[in-house]
């Protein structure tokens, strides 16, 4: 990762912190995640643009990924 620094008002700093501690993620997840929705995804590999949308809350669930995205398989 590159570190960046940037500048933003004190309300859109509450704001942030406030939707990233709603969401149980840092203030930095929350930007990246702004950003990759905002930013147009690699042409090459069309299914990214939706990586890291389907959130399940279960902290195993990157284990488990085609019981998350299909259902449970017998």
């Amino acid at each position: 990762m590159i570190r960046t620094q940037i500048s933003l008002s004190e309300r859109e700093y509450r704001a942030a912190k406030a939707e990233a501690a709603r969401l149980g993620i840092s203030l930095a997840e929350l930007l990246r995640q702004s950003l990759r929705q905002l930013l147009p995804g690699d042409e090459n590999k069309p299914w990214m643009r939706y990586a890291g949308m389907i959130e399940t809350g279960e902290k195993d669930a990157s284990q488990k990924v085609d019981e998350t995205v299909y259902g449970n398989k017998k």
